[in-house]
């Protein structure tokens, strides 16, 4: 096969970030997502900067039993709360290149849960 997944997936990231940069007043958030955790991270790309993460490795949410699209949730709804502790309310929502389904989409609603506004 010409190119795989991950080939396509960081091509559409390109494109997007193309489009999509977090400034001081309005930062990016950021969303990996593996097969079995999910990373989100706050970043200012003017200072090349992040300014909080979270994920499914954290203390908080490692003994949790539930669906993964359940652990996405709660991650978001933990960045959110970190984020507003950091001062930042609004973002800018950056995909990663992954589709607005599942468990990156989970984790935006989660986060708008949490008080983030994007």
């Amino acid at each position: 096969m010409a190119y795989d997944r991950t080939e396509r997936r960081s091509r559409i990231h390109r494109g997007i970030r193309k489009k999509i940069t977090g400034s001081g007043e309005r930062p990016r958030l950021s969303v990996f997502r593996s097969n079995t955790e999910i990373y989100a991270q706050i970043i200012d790309d003017d200072q090349g900067r992040t300014l909080c993460a979270a994920s499914t490795r954290e203390k908080s949410l490692k003994g949790m039993n539930v669906k993964r699209i359940e652990q996405s949730t709660a991650v978001g709804k933990l960045l959110a709360e970190k984020a507003l502790a950091a001062g930042v309310n609004k973002v800018v929502f950056d995909r990663g290149g992954y589709l607005y389904h599942g468990r990156v989409k989970a984790l935006a609603e989660g986060a708008r849960e949490g008080g983030l506004q994007f």
